[in-house]
């Protein structure tokens, strides 16, 4: 569970910080904060810069931004994938080791470790790039909650610097996000299905209260996710399900005749 937890280690990261914070109070302070001049600032300014070539258009801005953050982080993201699945397939030689020594654990922790090294998995290494998104991920957060001039702009029936009136954008962030969950479920357990509905919630309830511009984010940043994840992980659990009774069905259907 510990191991398919960290994959909503970034959704976790922003709601906490959503929570219990609000940067856009804080004013970018370059000088004497390394974090705002080294990653929060130059997001802002480039966040400005596709803003002035798209006709002031911040609400393109923070698409082609996220965009492009997620496409400079997609190889740490093929990584993780790439070590989460080779920890997948050692799971049945672990479960041997541990039904076999089941009165010593010791013993199995000895056994996993030398599995580990014997197969060249490394138990850590889908925990690196996920760390490693997260800095920048909450950075581009800071950029878009902190950019004065964001706030003062509109972009379809959105005042990027207020709710939204008729709830519209929350109610797309939260079903983006159970998509994008409902895309990764073949990577989780049944403990983990009660996410599903949990973050959806929190970030509904979230986005009925910030400034249009982060559900905004959000709602890009999920779709950005379900594209990616249909290429890299393939079809969610329920429709392989579905394919998987129905290839049964024709099999016994056949041999029937």
């Amino acid at each position: 569970m510990t191991r398919r937890l960290y994959k909503y280690l970034p959704l976790t990261a922003l709601l906490l910080l959503a929570g219990c914070s609000n940067p856009a109070t804080a004013k970018l302070d370059r000088e004497n904060s390394f974090w705002d001049k080294y990653f929060v600032g130059p997001l802002s300014d480039t966040l400005d810069w596709f803003a002035n070539l798209m006709g002031g258009s911040y609400g393109l801005s923070i698409l082609v931004v996220t965009i492009i953050i997620r496409m400079i982080i997609l190889p740490l993201t093929l990584k993780q994938y790439k070590s989460s699945k080779r920890m997948q397939e050692v799971q049945p030689e672990i479960k041997k080791l541990q039904a076999k020594y089941k009165d010593d654990p010791k013993k199995v922790q000895e056994e996993t470790m030398k599995l580990f090294q014997k197969e060249g998995v490394n138990p850590l290494a889908g925990c690196f790039p996920i760390l490693v998104q997260m800095p920048i991920l909450i950075a581009l957060y800071n950029a878009i909650m902190r950019n004065p001039d964001i706030g003062t702009h509109s972009f379809l029936w959105l005042e990027l610097g207020q709710k939204d009136p008729y709830y519209i954008l929350p109610l797309l962030a939260a079903l983006t996000t159970f998509l994008q969950q409902k895309m990764m479920s073949s990577q989780m357990n049944p403990q983990m299905q009660s996410l599903m509905f949990i973050f959806p919630v929190l970030i509904f309830v979230m986005a009925m209260n910030f400034a249009s511009a982060l559900p905004l984010y959000w709602v890009y940043s999920n779709l950005f996710t379900v594209v990616q994840t249909y290429f890299i992980y393939g079809k969610p659990a329920a429709a392989k399900g579905v394919e998987v009774v129905e290839a049964k069905s024709k099999k016994s259907g056949g041999s029937k005749k």
